[in-house]
């Protein structure tokens, strides 16, 4: 039995035929270039309208934790070491030094 039904695949192939003429408009009322996202604009027509449509895909959860976050640390702790070698040796002299110089001589 198909997924689709009749109804669907002509509002999708309408939708299709307004992106290639640069008619076809998001919700936002911005031009629409990308092909999924047309194909996405007409099956989601197509269910307001009653057409049989498959439901949307949900976003599966993962199960694992993000390990990316425990890396950046890792690198933050042996960074500091040199950064301060640098900051100290490119630090400019603040206003009061060159005050005190200009007193002095």
């Amino acid at each position: 039995m198909a997924k689709y039904s009749k109804k669907s695949q002509d509002k999708v192939e309408k939708t299709m035929h307004e992106l290639k003429h640069g008619k076809l408009k998001s919700g936002s009322g911005r031009k629409v270039t990308s092909r999924k996202q047309a194909i996405a604009i007409g099956l989601s027509e197509a269910r307001k309208e009653g057409a049989k449509v498959p439901a949307k895909k949900s976003a599966s959860k993962k199960s694992a934790p993000r390990k990316s976050a425990t890396k950046k640390s890792a690198s933050k702790k042996s960074v500091p070491g040199k950064s301060a070698s640098k900051k100290s040796a490119s630090k400019k002299k603040s206003p009061a030094r060159k005050s005190m110089r200009k007193k002095s001589s």
